[in-house]
């Protein structure tokens, strides 16, 4: 019965996304949409459309290109990338960035790059994401060629130039305001949020891959300089990310005991936390054997919160070391009824409520504890857990035992999403403290939950050596 179950969930992802998620422009796919609009028995909409769902958005197709990489639809990826390549922005005050989405009216091309949106956000990990997807794809599908073309070695300058420019801060992390990536709302996450800081790291080792794919070229001499910034930026950055977001019990220890009022350079408490800002939940959470980057690092106020996408990036990454990634793992293991509960995965824990939520979020009503980004269940991000553990425990051969109970807690999780998700109407989001209802402002069919399924049973039940897909270059290679 299991089998049929999992063949009929299978079947239906599919079709959705085949059938009415993929859209084309010029004659070739060019992604998905965000939400698929449901018609009624007449062939009309079931409920007026709106907002933008009906847009391709970069962040949303990354599952969908990754996805489109294991089926080899390699042309439908480049066109993605290309199509995106285009729409890079030119405008003196935004130079580089990619936009959040774009849609074709009357057969142009209409892009937001935050004008349009609710808030007025700027997405910045679109920008991000399109260099490690386009790493990927060249690695997947060997055409090296694509890295080679005079376009798209200029686009990968122009975001060199956006993301490396000289800026008042000397920390090697990129400094952006609240909302700015998953968590496009007010939710505290301003400064430096984990989530942008692994992407920088991913992105700037894939720019320096694509670089040396082309560097021995004509015409491309001139890159060495910006190939050794680029290496330069990313390894300080690593460091940081390890020195101020990576977290034990042992390493709360010793910031409890931190002097506070240092002024100078060989200090030990360089942003001036005081003990208070650690919050109570921390001790039991962490326990003693498990540890994990935390959210965000600010002068005075570092956010503690566990997020998830950031955390399984920092492992596919390997801003992690392999020992961390297991300590990473144990720990979700560890907190698995805060993080899985009826339907995984929590975006990140814990919510925020109260005054709290009043004073951060703005009072916003979709914000509300346990609800949306503010500690809402997301299937989407189950896929990225799996393949930073299928990834690791496949190269940590003499510690599989070490991932018998994540790899259990992958298998409940598939099963779970197997079971509900097209009974759920392959839902946005779950609420609750233990996800057991959809999200009240949840769309339906959204692509991505569709997707994140396919990619589950694709890694799991299919072909689990594609866990490294997304894989970047790593430091050490550029030595």
């Amino acid at each position: 019965m299991s089998d049929i179950k999992m063949q009929e969930a299978v079947e239906s992802a599919r079709s959705l996304f085949y059938e009415k998620a993929l859209v084309q422009f010029e004659g070739e796919w060019v992604g998905a949409i965000a939400a698929i609009l449901q018609t009624s028995d007449a062939g009309t909409p079931a409920s007026a459309p709106d907002l933008n769902y009906g847009e391709i958005f970069i962040r949303d197709n990354v599952p969908v290109m990754t996805y489109l990489l294991t089926q080899g639809k390699y042309s439908a990826v480049r066109h993605f990338l290309e199509t995106c390549l285009r729409l890079q922005s030119n405008q003196p005050q935004t130079q580089g960035i990619f936009p959040t989405s774009f849609v074709e009216v009357d057969g142009q091309l209409i892009a937001d790059y935050g004008q349009r949106s609710i808030g007025r956000v700027v997405s910045v990990d679109a920008t991000l994401w399109w260099v490690i997807l386009v790493h990927a794809y060249v690695q997947k599908s060997g055409d090296r060629a694509f890295a080679e073309q005079p376009h798209v070695q200029a686009g990968l300058q122009r975001f060199l130039d956006l993301i490396l420019h000289p800026s008042f801060r000397e920390a090697p992390t990129l400094h952006v305001p609240d909302g700015a990536f998953m968590i496009d709302r007010p939710l505290e996450v301003w400064g430096a949020p984990l989530e942008i800081q692994v992407l920088l790291y991913g992105a700037l080792l894939s720019a320096a891959g694509l670089m040396q794919m082309a560097i021995g070229l004509p015409n491309f001499q001139h890159l060495g300089d910006r190939l050794q910034q680029t290496i330069d930026h990313a390894k300080r950055l690593h460091g940081y990310l390890q020195k101020y977001y990576w977290i034990t019990s042992q390493t709360i220890q010793v910031m409890r005991r931190y002097p506070t009022e240092q002024y100078g350079e060989a200090i030990e408490n360089e942003y001036n936390i005081q003990t208070e800002t650690i919050p109570d939940w921390l001790q039991s959470w962490l326990g003693d054997r498990g540890g994990y980057l935390i959210g965000n690092m600010r002068t005075g106020k570092p956010d503690f919160r566990f997020f998830t996408l950031g955390n399984c990036l920092g492992a596919m990454f390997d801003v992690l070391s392999c020992d961390q990634q297991s300590e990473l793992f144990r720990l979700i293991v560890w907190n698995q009824k805060d993080l899985a509960a009826q339907m995984p995965l929590r975006i990140c824990h814990p919510p925020i409520d109260g005054a709290d939520w009043q004073i951060k979020t703005g009072y916003d009503r979709k914000n509300l504890p346990g609800c949306y980004h503010n500690g809402g269940h997301w299937p989407c991000l189950t896929w990225f857990l799996a393949a930073a553990v299928l990834r690791q425990s496949a190269s940590d051969s003499a510690n599989h035992s070490a991932f018998t109970e994540i790899n259990l807690l992958l298998e409940s999780s598939y099963q779970i999403m197997r079971d509900q998700l097209p009974r759920k109407n392959w839902a946005e989001y779950f609420d609750g403290s233990t996800a057991g209802w959809v999200g009240q402002q949840a769309r339906l069919y959204q692509t991505w939950t569709i997707v994140g399924f396919l990619l589950m049973h694709h890694l799991l039940k299919v072909n689990p050596a594609d866990a490294g897909i997304l894989n970047v270059p790593r430091l050490q290679d550029f030595c």
